[in-house]
């Protein structure tokens, strides 16, 4: 039974998952109608870079500020795309020394962090999402299309929406950035087994969790507000999609 002073956890999962199913569907899907579009792998995968360009720069450049902030030694820096020999597209790069597991696990985060932030800010104070969140939540139809209207006839909409979804789908750590979250996470959890131990277990319970479920709350409507901005994106490249396969005859998976 999850503790109720963490009761958010449960929403950054259910919104994490999603995420990371959507973000791969669109980037799948999109890369096929270039593909189909193009008949050229390499110029395909050159377009779909540039598209998701702002968004690789906040990621890469987040490693390279947090790598310099904890002292970390840093050397090539990359926003070249390249494909890898098991066929991933590695749209860049920032090397980093190897360091402890600790700043190893921030630099891993580093574009989680920054990207949340940004989403969060351009989400909230630049388009007003929260307002037709809370009309969605409360199931109300009417408010909720009054919020949409609101939030479409904001200044600079599809500039903001576009760099909420460049950046929203870049800002999930890869594989090689979440190398030191798995040890990070079980000192942790030794330390917090000790501390339960020792008899501090229900004041770091009353004085930490509150702390941990106001930022995983924050964390849980950034992501859920990625995926589903996710899913807008992906219904109609999915039809481009279909589209185009119907037309030209040729089906990319």
């Amino acid at each position: 039974m999850m503790w109720p002073q963490l009761d958010s956890l449960q929403w950054v999962l259910l919104a994490l998952i999603p995420l990371i199913f959507l973000q791969r569907a669109l980037h799948r899907e999109l890369q096929a109608a270039l593909l189909l579009l193009t008949r050229r792998l390499d110029i395909a995968l050159a377009i779909f870079s540039l598209i998701f360009l702002p968004g690789v720069i906040l990621h890469e450049a987040s490693h390279y500020v947090m790598a310099k902030v904890l002292r970390v030694r840093t050397g090539r820096f990359s926003l070249i795309p390249r494909r890898l020999g098991d066929g991933r597209l590695l749209l860049g790069y920032v090397e980093t020394a190897p360091t402890d597991i600790f700043r190893d696990a921030l630099i891993g985060a580093a574009p989680l962090i920054a990207g949340g932030l940004f989403v969060a800010y351009a989400g909230h104070v630049c388009l007003g999402l929260l307002s037709l969140w809370d009309a969605l939540s409360s199931l109300d139809l009417k408010a909720a299309i009054d919020s949409y209207l609101l939030v479409y006839d904001r200044p600079d909409f599809w500039l903001w929406f576009y760099l909420i979804v460049t950046v929203s789908s870049t800002m999930l750590p890869s594989s090689t950035d979440r190398r030191a979250w798995l040890p990070f996470v079980v000192i942790v959890a030794l330390l917090l087994g000790l501390g339960v131990l020792v008899g501090v277990g229900p004041w770091m319970l009353e004085s930490m969790a509150p702390l941990v479920n106001n930022a995983l709350r924050a964390s849980a409507v950034v992501l859920t507000t990625s995926a589903a901005i996710h899913l807008v994106v992906l219904i109609p490249t999915l039809l481009i999609h279909r589209v185009l396969s119907r037309i030209f005859g040729l089906e990319v998976g």
